[in-house]
């Protein structure tokens, strides 16, 4: 399967696909600086073995709770590169900058995300989706 079929029919099940999000994810969680243990939480609370696993960039099959999170995680870098376009490593810095406006009420959104639940990296992206515009 080429890269115009994938974009055509993305099927979010195959082992390719489950590749191509955890290449994704480990791209992010590097230029946010993240650490295993970040990216253990992030991925849904998985394990050491399975993280390890997932550095391989192995093509597997997801659990949809690890899909949706990546998911949420793609929209939430996406915005953040428009909303600094002038100035991309100001998007990594903010996922780090203690922020007052509700959800975060003082903590920053890593912490925020770092809850560990889907609805919250689900609020942080529809933040980012009306700071947006």
């Amino acid at each position: 399967m080429n890269a115009e079929e994938l974009l055509e029919r993305p099927d979010t099940t195959s082992p390719e696909a489950g590749r191509v999000a955890l290449k994704f994810f480990f791209n992010v969680m590097e230029l946010w600086g993240c650490t295993p243990a970040q990216q253990r939480v992030l991925l849904g609370g998985i394990g050491n073995t399975t993280y390890h696993k997932y550095k391989k960039l192995p093509r597997v099959r997801l659990p949809h709770d690890t899909l949706e999170r990546i998911s949420y995680l793609m929209g939430i870098h996406k915005a953040l590169r428009i909303i600094f376009s002038n100035s991309p490593g100001k998007a990594s810095e903010w996922v780090h900058k203690a922020n007052a406006a509700p959800p975060f009420n003082g903590q920053s959104a890593l912490d925020y995300m770092l809850n560990g639940r889907v609805i919250d990296l689900a609020d942080i992206r529809r933040y980012l989706d009306g700071v947006r515009g």
